[in-house]
């Protein structure tokens, strides 16, 4: 027991003695210690450090202490040559106690601050998250990125400007053909007592009914009612129109109709045409499908006959011939006059039998021409009052006319047989969907129903079945 003790004084001796050959304060080691940790941290990578500052705080108590942190040296791979120094300003040297802490250098040392380097600026750039970066600045749109609008712009520029020319163009036409055929000492004023829509001395000649049709309407002469020129224009006002006109060339036209008095007109169905279009004619034509012949009407023997272009289709050949005379070859349809006519004519259409309200129509379709040749139609414009002179005073012959009023008597029964047709089928449709709905409403009754109705519908039957037997009183 006495061993223990004196052992546990030699330990306890030992280590006081320790103690004394250490420093003074906490904190300070040993130069020797000091030596080991540089050693321990220069083997150890350094990251590079910050920026370094000394704050001291103005006013300290003298009774505090502090234990300032031993600063490892670190060694920067990448040292800046230029380091720059900064002095701090609020340090006052006459606030600073000598004796108050041992191992602080009397004179306040002079702070070193490095600026960071590439490697140091690579580091922080990534370390920041991405969302904190700059914005790149935007550049400004160039002129090119907008030629979707310019294109727009452009297009609606160019559709407003050619829609106020192309209309002054139509219009244009339209005044120019109404001076020529329709003003004082011309042709429609020396056979009509009235132009235009009224009886005013102010009234507009024309009628505009669009930017591409205009109407002119004149009355006052034996044989018919009145008479209805519309024009049909090339839509110039529209753009996309006039650049579908270029591709494919449309031809303004003119179209003339004269309705006849119920009593002027005799058994007439005639229509001529060029021979490529007579077909068609015929094909959209009702009445030139029921009466006229599928065959051109041959030239009469021993006669002049219309030019090789065109084909006429009639319900008699005699009325064809008489019709198509030796002044009106001479005139229109002959072959040395279409030469200078043919390229304004269309068709001519002569009809009694024509649908709609009014029978007796005759139709006569022009190509109108430009300004500059608007007198070129003149002669065919003036077979209007000479065919509603010859047709309303033209009669048909004893033997044409058997022959007419066969044809029209065959006709009419096809039409009423065509009627009764219409009117059976019409009766079937409605038999189909009467029976349709009966079976549609007897798919929703119950089995009980059906039931009952087919016993009743049973009972029917074989009450119809039996013979009537008829009681007599004796």
């Amino acid at each position: 027991m006495a061993k223990v003790l004196c052992l546990i004084l030699l330990f306890l001796s030992i280590s006081s003695l320790a103690l004394i050959s250490a420093s003074h304060f906490e904190g300070f080691d040993s130069d020797e210690a000091s030596l080991s940790y540089e050693d321990e941290d220069l083997e150890a990578p350094v990251e590079p450090l910050p920026t370094i500052s000394l704050s001291t705080p103005l006013h300290s108590t003298p009774d505090s202490e502090t234990e300032p942190e031993p600063n490892p040296p670190s060694e920067n791979p990448n040292p800046n040559p230029n380091p720059t120094t900064t002095t701090p300003s609020h340090l006052h040297t006459d606030l600073w106690d000598e004796d108050e802490f041992e191992g602080i250098p009397s004179t306040p040392e002079t702070i070193v601050t490095q600026q960071p380097t590439d490697t140091d600026r690579e580091s922080e750039t990534k370390s920041k998250p991405e969302s904190s970066s700059d914005p790149k600045p935007t550049t400004p749109a160039k002129p090119s990125s907008y030629w979707v609008e310019i294109l727009c712009v452009s297009f609606l520029i160019c559709f407003i400007i050619n829609y106020f020319t192309g209309k002054k163009e139509n219009e244009t036409i339209a005044l120019a053909w109404a001076s020529k055929f329709a003003t004082k000492d011309s042709i429609f004023e020396k056979n009509f007592s009235l132009l235009g829509t009224g009886d005013g001395n102010d009234t507009p000649l024309l009628l505009k009914e669009g930017q591409d049709m205009f109407k002119f309407y004149a009355s006052g002469r034996r044989y018919c009612q009145g008479m209805l020129a519309t024009m049909y224009m090339h839509s110039r006002h529209d753009l996309i129109a006039r650049i579908v006109g270029w591709i494919f060339p449309k031809k303004d036209t003119i179209t003339i109709e004269v309705v006849m008095n119920d009593d002027a007109m005799d058994h007439v169905v005639l229509a001529v045409a060029r021979k490529k279009e007579v077909k068609a004619l015929q094909k959209e034509e009702k009445d030139l499908q029921r009466y006229a012949s599928p065959n051109a009407v041959a030239a009469p023997p021993g006669k002049r006959w219309v030019s090789d272009e065109l084909a006429v289709i009639s319900e008699s050949k005699d009325v064809a011939w008489d019709l198509f005379n030796e002044a009106v070859l001479d005139q229109v349809f002959g072959d040395k006059a279409f030469e200078k006519v043919g390229k304004w004519f269309i068709s001519l259409h002569f009809s009694d039998q024509q649908p709609g309200m009014n029978k007796k129509v005759l139709l006569f379709r022009f190509v109108l021409p430009d300004i500059s040749h608007m007198a070129d139609i003149t002669k065919l414009i003036a077979l209007v009052p000479y065919y509603i002179d010859v047709l309303g005073r033209y009669k048909l012959s004893t033997h044409v006319r058997s022959k007419t009023e066969a044809v029209r008597s065959k006709a009419a029964q096809e039409e009423f047989k065509e009627m009764q047709s219409l009117r059976q089928e019409a009766v079937q449709r409605k038999k189909a969907e009467r029976r349709k709905q009966s079976e549609e409403a007897e798919a929703k009754l119950s089995a009980e129903v059906l039931r009952k109705k087919e016993e009743k519908e049973r009972a029917r039957q074989l009450k119809k079945s039996m013979p009537r037997v008829k009681m007599m009183r004796t």
